[in-house]
């Protein structure tokens, strides 16, 4: 893990490393794992929450349907695929709403896309 964000471009490590402390924060009872060449959280060895410094944005991966669901009105003004949720300047990471993401994810289970 250290690795990864020590090789990831200076200007996107800091929002990068602030992501993985709310991640550790938010997710107790989950374990941090690489998988898929990048930072991932799993409880009971499925991945519900990853992120990773891609070429043109940084993306946050929410594999959890009923938290997308909860949320879609937050989500609707975002910048969002299927599971994944992108930033393109690490800056303009809306901290608030991963928090709040987190916290959806951790109080439950649910299907992982």
């Amino acid at each position: 893990m250290d690795g990864y964000l020590a090789g990831v471009p200076e200007d996107r490590r800091e929002a990068l490393v602030r992501l993985r402390r709310s991640c550790r924060a938010e997710l107790t009872g989950f374990d941090e794992v690489m998988a898929y060449g990048m930072p991932a959280y799993q409880r009971d060895g499925v991945t519900e929450i990853a992120f990773a410094s891609q070429q043109r944005y940084l993306s946050f991966y929410l594999l959890r349907s009923d938290v997308r669901e909860a949320f879609a009105e937050r989500l609707a003004g975002q910048d969002m695929g299927k599971g994944c949720l992108r930033f393109r300047q690490p800056d303009r990471v809306d901290f608030d709403l991963v928090r709040d993401l987190l916290r959806a994810t951790a109080a439950g289970t649910g299907t992982v896309c």
